[in-house]
């Protein structure tokens, strides 16, 4: 159970950085709930990892929700944002997905 909060908590920090980059884009009151979603999302994704790391190691549950932030938030940087798509950078992005599916496969 902790490994899908760990991975929920993840995706709240794709979600956390995704309201930074719209914050970033925006103006006036639009910019303040985007500034609020970064708020709630942040807190949802600390509070979740929290509650992972109360049974998983904390050195495997930070690096892979770390890594799920990482990925996530590259990916909708190139899908929402329009960050440039190189070979290089799906290639880091793919060597960062095995990562942390081969820490999930070696930790008890």
């Amino acid at each position: 159970m902790n490994w899908i909060i760990l991975i929920i908590a993840g995706l709240f920090e794709v979600a956390f950085a995704s309201c930074l980059g719209k914050v970033k884009e925006t103006t006036g009151n639009e910019m303040y709930w985007w500034f609020g979603g970064f708020l709630v999302c942040l807190t949802i994704s600390m509070l979740l990892l929290i509650k992972a790391t109360e049974t998983l190691p904390i050195g495997t549950a930070y690096a892979v929700w770390t890594g799920i932030g990482a990925v996530g938030t590259a990916l909708v940087g190139i899908l929402v944002f329009k960050d440039p798509a190189s070979f290089w950078r799906i290639f880091f992005i793919c060597t960062l997905i095995g990562s942390v599916v081969g820490l999930k496969a070696v930790s008890y």
